[in-house]
């Protein structure tokens, strides 16, 4: 049974939506993405913070240093919300078995908690298991007087639920009782409770419902997360809304197409299940392009692989086209059009073709000119969550 949950005070947050995406920040376009994250939380000063930082930002050891001399400088200052962030931001390109990781992990959960008044009646600890692997998935709630919705959400990819306490707590102010918990594969989930990563991704979502006993919510999917929520959504009725941001249709294939002119050489040695030759080539790319190198060793950290080969086989089952047809809810789909990870716009026409039977689609496409055009809408979070609640309230008042 779930514990008794308390209405999280109207406290708010020292937090304003940053509108801006900066291609100039650094020449990598991981790197200049991960800059413009930071960002979108710690506004104007955070980006003076960044055009400083980025010449010295080479690779990703000195990714690491320069964000944790940051940190410490920013908290020596009172900056204790830029510290936290800082932290974070070293802890990204940190590998699993780095000794620094969890002790910086935790620096960031400290101060972000510390900041946003966090209290363990707001932290839960969700017990799991789906017959094969035994955990626990960590949550968080925070509910308004009278709320209009429940919204269940999750990340994908690399996410922790820490970073989006100001759009958690935007979200509770504009009236909804959000929960937001971690799966298989995904923070702490993966790093305290060992969890990888799984397509079956309805049993984390129903284990999430069931114990706090709920029957009607709008489910809501975040990068990667927008594949697995499709996957929930086939199979729990409960999720009565359904929202993917980015609309993500097949992964591999966004996968593939990061790599360029090697997706030539790579593709067919991984379809004809070449793997010595695919793993030798791919470590070779991994050696020359940060953007490949990291992808590779986040996704074999999550999924529980070793090899490249073994990671991108478990990412087949996690494409859509074999379940979309069988949701029957309201689906809202998101995208940019410049998004930094592949994710195209035939991935947004196919899943829009593939959900046959569902009560209704609506597709939003983000641009340039709105400062939207990336990945999940960094750069203009305020209007992505202006358009999902606008969707959410005519949704609920006309079902």
């Amino acid at each position: 049974m779930s514990k008794t949950h308390r209405q999280a005070p109207q406290v708010k947050p020292e937090f304003k939506f940053y509108v801006g995406y900066h291609d100039d920040l650094h020449a990598n376009p991981l790197v200049n993405f991960q800059m413009n994250r930071y960002v979108c939380y710690l506004g104007e000063s955070g980006l003076e913070d960044m055009r400083a930082l980025s010449p010295k930002l080479k690779d990703f050891p000195s990714w690491r240093q320069e964000f944790i001399n940051l940190a410490k400088k920013s908290l020596a200052k009172g900056r204790d919300l830029h510290a936290g962030y800082y932290y974070r931001a070293a802890e990204f390109f940190m590998w699993e078995d780095d000794p620094d990781k969890l002790p910086t992990r935790k620096i960031f959960f400290d101060l972000v908690h510390q900041h946003y008044g966090i209290k363990d009646s707001d932290k839960y600890a969700i017990p799991y298991t789906d017959g094969k692997h035994k955990g626990v998935l960590p949550a968080y709630r925070f509910t308004p007087k009278n709320p209009k919705d429940t919204i269940v959400m999750f990340g994908g990819f690399d996410s922790y639920i820490e970073e989006w306490f100001p759009i958690l707590f935007s979200m509770r102010d504009a009236g909804y009782d959000v929960i937001i918990f971690e799966g298989p594969g995904q923070g702490g989930a993966r790093e305290d409770a060992g969890l990888p990563l799984t397509h079956e991704w309805h049993k984390p979502v129903k284990t999430v419902l069931d114990y706090f006993n709920l029957t009607d919510v709008t489910l809501f999917g975040i990068s990667m997360g927008a594949g697995l929520v499709i996957r929930a959504a086939a199979f729990e009725p409960r999720a009565k809304r359904v929202v993917a941001c980015d609309s993500l249709f097949d992964i591999l294939d966004c996968w593939f197409k990061r790599l360029g002119e090697a997706r030539n050489l790579l593709e067919p040695l991984f379809r004809s299940k070449d793997s010595t030759q695919f793993n030798n080539l791919l470590n070779s790319v991994m050696e020359k392009d940060m953007f490949v190198d990291w992808i590779m060793r986040q996704g074999m950290h999550i999924t529980g692989t070793s090899t490249p080969y073994d990671y991108l086989e478990r990412f087949i089952p996690l494409q859509t086209g074999d379940i979309s047809h069988l949701l029957k809810q309201d689906v809202l789909l998101l995208w940019g059009t410049e998004d930094v990870f592949g994710i195209t716009s035939d991935q947004l026409f196919r899943q829009i073709e593939a959900l046959t039977n569902v009560r209704s689609i609506t597709a939003r496409v983000f641009t340039r000119t709105e400062h939207a055009q990336n990945h999940c809408q960094v750069g203009n979070i305020k209007l992505l969550f202006d358009v999902i609640f606008n969707w959410v309230d005519f949704t609920k008042s006309h079902s």
